[in-house]
């Protein structure tokens, strides 16, 4: 386009001039050539890729016209000018910069306010990269790998150098305005990287510095927290960090501190103790409070029965919270009088509250034992008073192990028939020889212990006990018969009455040279002993077989060895008579 103004130069020039057909035509194209050269001169200070500023002169549906100056005028496509409303922004006789961009087909200057600006913006970039200067961007979505930020283009800022240490939530920084340091750019493939992180740890450095000026041992600081431990937290104080060891989180029992807090909370911490030199800090928590522990003897004296709520449950017992920081511990023990479990999580739950008694309280090492039990009359001080020593009861057998066989008498409580109170007389080897699950007995109370919670029966007590009168019964030196049941290597057992039996020892079995028992006697055989003696305590009969035999005979000299041919075997009928008649009289 052109001004009208340098239409009225050209008709200037031609204006004293005669008109006529030949001069006409000369004119005209002399009017044509000043116009192209007078429009070239105009442009001839600005080059396509310049930016310039000009005036909007007009505003258009499709686009806005810009006098950029030498009365030459260009025009920006509306959809330039117009925001992200559809609204546009500028009025007439605002100036603005523009881009010399090109003419189009019809010999028109096309502008570009769009490159102007991103040619402004890459000369910004530049500078701040070579000078180091910071640059202001609004973050506006999160990335692979990182943040998108719009700087008057778009740029790409990575997730570590979003701040000094890693940032796992990216999401927080979009919408928000913050200022960067150009790290790298290539403006042929458009790519921009920036930076926060050495902004941050400058700022840091600063507040570090204020922060160090005011650690005072006893201060009140808050912080962030950074990191968690098992032994602790790390708390970010702003430029210097703090240890709150878990030893000062509560007065109570922390087993993890991850259970409590999380990483980025705020809190507020007590400064226990400062080392400038190595800057390191040391927190606590609890300390912001009075220590309940103090008065603890007073406040939860033995025998008191008090309220509180499960806060763990271990295999050892319950811990139980009394008030904030004290805790107690509830032992398996001391969970119900009579009933068995094999883990408190099978009838507690977690911060469910409960009913205990002081059993004992440590203040030095915090500890406080507590009973469930005891706040419940002990049914074992009731079974002592209904079953006495010496009552006859019935039950059901519950349990059979091979020291005894426990038997249902009361519910929940199981009387013991140990496996030495089951028969006087037969040796026992395992109680399932006599009795099954299920199966009613009969047994005698033989003792309550409450202390231990032990509820003793027997059933050979039911009878008398027959080894009282054995020693009655087979004085020593009486003669006693009976059966061989066993063989052992240091002699025979011989049953002398169901149920009693009694040893020969293998320097009993005969008055010959005896190296086995089995060479004289088989089991079932029918012999008679003497019974040496009685230990009705032990239970242990000693008997003797040798001492049944007929001594040997005398050893005989040499001068009557011509005699006994002679009277050999009249001597041997009259041994033999003796023998028989001595069998005789025993009969």
């Amino acid at each position: 386009m052109v001004n009208n103004n340098n239409s009225n130069l050209i008709k200037k020039k031609g204006g004293n001039e005669k008109s006529s057909p030949k001069s006409q035509s000369s004119v005209k194209k002399e009017e044509e050539m000043d116009f192209k050269e007078l429009y070239e001169q105009s442009l001839s200070q600005f080059q396509y890729g310049d930016i310039a500023t000009g005036k909007v002169i007009q505003i258009k549906e499709d686009r806005v016209m810009v006098d950029v100056g030498w009365k030459t005028e260009g025009f920006i496509p509306i959809n330039e000018i117009k925001d992200a409303k559809g609204n546009v922004n500028i009025s007439v006789g605002d100036e603005i910069d523009v881009f010399i961009d090109r003419r189009d087909s019809e010999g028109n200057l096309v502008l570009s306010r769009d490159k102007a600006s991103k040619v402004k913006i890459w000369d910004e970039i530049k500078n701040a990269c070579e000078s180091n200067k910071l640059i202001k961007g609004v973050v506006m979505e999160k990335v692979k790998g990182g943040l998108s930020v719009d700087i008057g283009i778009m740029a790409f800022l990575p997730g570590s150098q979003v701040d000094i240490r890693p940032v796992k939530d990216l999401d927080k920084f979009v919408g928000q305005t913050m200022d960067f340091k150009v790290l790298k750019y290539d403006r042929k493939r458009n790519n921009v990287v920036l930076s926060r992180r050495s902004i941050m740890a400058t700022e840091r450095e600063e507040e570090k510095k204020d922060i160090l000026k005011n650690i005072k041992e006893g201060n009140v600081a808050e912080g962030v927290i950074k990191n968690i431990t098992d032994y602790g937290i790390f708390i970010d104080l702003g430029g210097i960090d703090g240890l709150l060891h878990v030893t000062d989180i509560s007065w109570g029992r922390i087993v993890k501190p991850s259970e409590i807090f999380k990483k980025g909370d705020k809190i507020t911490t007590k400064i226990l103790s400062f080392d400038s030199e190595k800057e390191r800090v040391s927190l606590g928590l609890k300390q912001l409070t009075e220590n309940p522990w103090e008065n603890i003897m007073e406040k939860y004296p033995v025998g008191r029965i008090v309220e509180g709520k499960v806060v763990n449950l271990t295999d050892y017992g319950v811990f139980v919270e009394l008030e904030s920081g004290v805790e107690g511990l509830v032992h398996i023990s001391e969970m119900y009088w009579t009933r068995e479990i094999k883990h408190p999580s099978k009838v507690l739950n977690v911060g469910e509250t409960i009913r205990v008694m002081i059993l004992e309280v440590n203040p030095q090492n915090k500890r406080i034992s507590l009973s469930l039990k005891q706040t419940t009359p002990n049914p074992w001080e009731k079974l002592k008073e209904k079953y006495p020593v010496g009552t006859l009861v019935k039950g059901i057998v519950r349990n059979i192990t091979n020291f005894g066989v426990f038997v249902g008498i009361e519910e929940k409580i199981d009387g013991l028939i140990h496996v030495s109170d089951i028969s006087w007389k037969h040796r026992v080897n395992h109680p399932s020889e006599y009795f099954k699950k299920g199966q009613e007995v009969e047994a005698v109370v033989l003792n309550v212990d409450v202390e231990n919670e032990k509820f003793s029966l027997g059933i050979k007590q039911i009878e008398k006990n027959p080894w009282d009168e054995l020693s009655q019964k087979y004085a020593p030196g009486s003669v006693v018969t009976g059966k061989i049941t066993n063989f052992t290597d240091f002699g025979i057992f011989m049953e002398i009455e169901e149920g009693i039996e009694g040893l020969v020892h293998i320097s009993e079995i005969s008055q010959k040279r005896v190296k086995t028992s089995s060479e004289l006697y088989s089991v079932g055989d029918t012999v008679s002993a003497v019974v040496k003696s009685i230990d009705p305590k032990s239970k242990k009969i000693r008997l003797s077989i040798k001492e049944m035999e007929a001594p040997p005979p005398a050893p005989v000299s040499n001068q009557y060895i011509n005699n006994t041919v002679n009277v050999g075997p009249n001597l041997s009928h009259a041994l033999a008579d003796v023998k028989i008649n001595n069998q005789k009289k025993d009969e």
